[in-house]
């Protein structure tokens, strides 16, 4: 979500949430009308670090190693802003995630 998207939707949340109360309906309700506003999620699973010419060299079924186990502490972004830490979990071949806490901004 760009600057202007981000500035927009804060606008349209403020009409929204202001015209709720105005007409008497709960503040839980009129939240309910943002539930369908996507967002990007992004699990940080690890990083590393290779030349170009090894990245170059990488194809189809090619493995990259991670800095981080199954187990250990991963940040989850909510459109770019850290809003909780969590742990990559296995469950069979799938992997997953276990928030643990939750970031106050």
């Amino acid at each position: 979500m760009n600057e202007k998207q981000k500035a927009e939707f804060l606008k349209l949340a403020e009409k929204t949430i202001e015209a709720g109360k105005s007409s008497g309906q709960k503040e839980e309700s009129t939240i309910e009308m943002l539930y369908d506003v996507p967002v990007c999620v992004t699990a940080v699973l690890g990083k590393t670090v290779m030349s170009i010419h090894d990245l170059l060299k990488l194809g189809p079924g090619a493995v990259i190693e991670l800095d981080k186990q199954v187990g250990e502490n991963i940040d989850i972004y909510v459109n770019n802003k850290l809003i909780a830490k969590g742990e990559l979990v296995s469950q069979g071949d799938r992997l997953g995630i276990t928030m643990t806490e939750l970031i106050k901004s």
